[in-house]
């Protein structure tokens, strides 16, 4: 279990936002910083407070960011667009690929941002394919999570 995370920076989010703004438009800025700040730091508490006979796994971490920064609505636009690229920066900051069609990204945050995918079920879909560090489709939303890749 990884006990050294390697967490997503207030700055790489923002600049993340930024491009994608930039490439898909969207009214620029941050509409409360410390709603930014809350959803940045959710999976930091999840670790702090979790047992440490069990502590979280990468796949769990990246869904609470996903989580967080789609239900909190902390930028003007894009807050599910964030919330989709914080989780596959998590991913990859730590090791991990994340591997899904733009659609699927898409379908999987509205899901997310709605309720109508639980945080818990966004997790459990996340930690199942960490566990396999295979490819896992959701039934559902026919959404492939995450695989590992090579460290550099």
């Amino acid at each position: 279990m990884n006990t050294t995370w390697r967490w997503i920076s207030k700055p790489a989010l923002l600049l993340l936002h930024d491009e994608s703004l930039a490439e898909h438009g969207g009214a620029e800025g941050v509409r409360d910083d410390g709603l930014l700040d809350s959803a940045l730091t959710r999976p930091l508490n999840i670790v702090t407070y979790s047992d440490a006979a069990a502590p979280p796994d990468v796949a769990t971490l990246a869904a609470s960011y996903g989580v967080g920064l789609s239900k909190n609505h902390a930028f003007v636009d894009g807050n599910k667009r964030a919330a989709f690229l914080a989780v596959g920066l998590f991913l990859a900051l730590n090791g991990w690929r994340l591997q899904c069609t733009q659609a699927e990204a898409t379908f999987t945050m509205l899901a997310v941002a709605s309720g109508d995918l639980s945080e818990d079920n966004f997790c459990h879909m996340a930690a199942r394919a960490h566990h396999k560090q295979s490819v896992v489709v959701n039934q559902a939303l026919n959404l492939r999570c995450v695989t590992p890749s090579r460290r550099v």
